[in-house]
């Protein structure tokens, strides 16, 4: 919750947490390409915002070396349970933290629509990224259908309590995502974001856990979510992938 008073170091509890979700987009060449238009836009960026970028597996590396030492955090967009194994096409705690990671998304509404993510999957990979020392970012949200049926509630509350299950809530970010506007164009409206934000902030053992809107936020949007009491952040998806764009968000007014 803003302006609570800071009771763990990692992140820093009441600090604003913008990340940008890059998805499957950019090559080495493109991340490259992005960091020099944007981070000469960070200059006036007021400290207490933690900026991160959550990019796939292939650039986290040149990232890492790129950023080394700057304001600028890492984040994987995904992690296993287990340490290593016969588990082609998936990554370890141990590999991403080589790689300089310190976050990492679980739980993205596309992993559990295409690739079978569960809520017991994702309870284990929180764990694994806890154990490794990164801070997970939770995803959690709602369809449209779900919303219909006027089921936000309920839907939201079995994902935390089968998410969270043993996790330490003194090391973690919780993104809140209707999964009807990633992409879309759609977004929930301020006011109601905030509403299920103080909800999700409700069930927690640490009140203090920054609690992110992800869905659909862009320049345009960015300052009305952010004036929200309950919105600590935004996890960013289509408009991270232009520096002036993830740069306007990350210096919301």
């Amino acid at each position: 919750m803003r302006n609570a008073t800071p009771i763990y170091s990692e992140p820093p509890v009441g600090q604003i947490v913008i990340a940008g979700n890059w998805k499957m987009y950019k090559t080495q060449a493109e991340a490259l390409e992005f960091l020099k238009g944007f981070l000469g836009q960070l200059s006036e960026t007021p400290e207490d915002r933690e900026v991160v970028l959550c990019v796939p597996f292939t650039a986290l590396s040149i990232l890492s070396k790129n950023l080394h030492g700057g304001r600028i955090k890492i984040g994987a967009q995904n992690i296993h349970w287990e340490t290593e194994g016969a588990y082609t096409g998936e990554i370890s705690g141990a590999m991403l933290t080589e790689l300089g990671c310190r976050y990492v998304v679980v739980g993205h509404s596309e992993r559990r629509q295409y690739f079978g993510e569960t809520d017991e999957t994702v309870n284990k990979r929180l764990k694994a990224a806890q154990a490794a020392g990164l801070t997970p970012i939770l995803c959690v949200g709602e369809t449209k259908e779900q919303r219909d049926r006027n089921e936000t509630e309920a839907v939201i509350a079995g994902q935390i309590t089968a998410d969270l299950a043993g996790i330490d809530q003194q090391n973690l970010v919780i993104a809140y995502e209707p999964i009807w506007a990633i992409g879309t164009g759609d977004t929930c409206e301020a006011a109601e974001a905030n509403r299920v934000i103080g909800l999700i902030r409700s069930q927690l053992s640490n009140p203090n856990v920054s609690i992110q809107y992800g869905g659909s936020v862009k320049p345009a949007n960015v300052d009305e979510i952010m004036a929200q009491p309950e919105i600590d952040g935004a996890l960013v998806g289509g408009a991270s992938l232009t520096p002036d764009s993830f740069a306007r968000i990350v210096n919301f007014q």
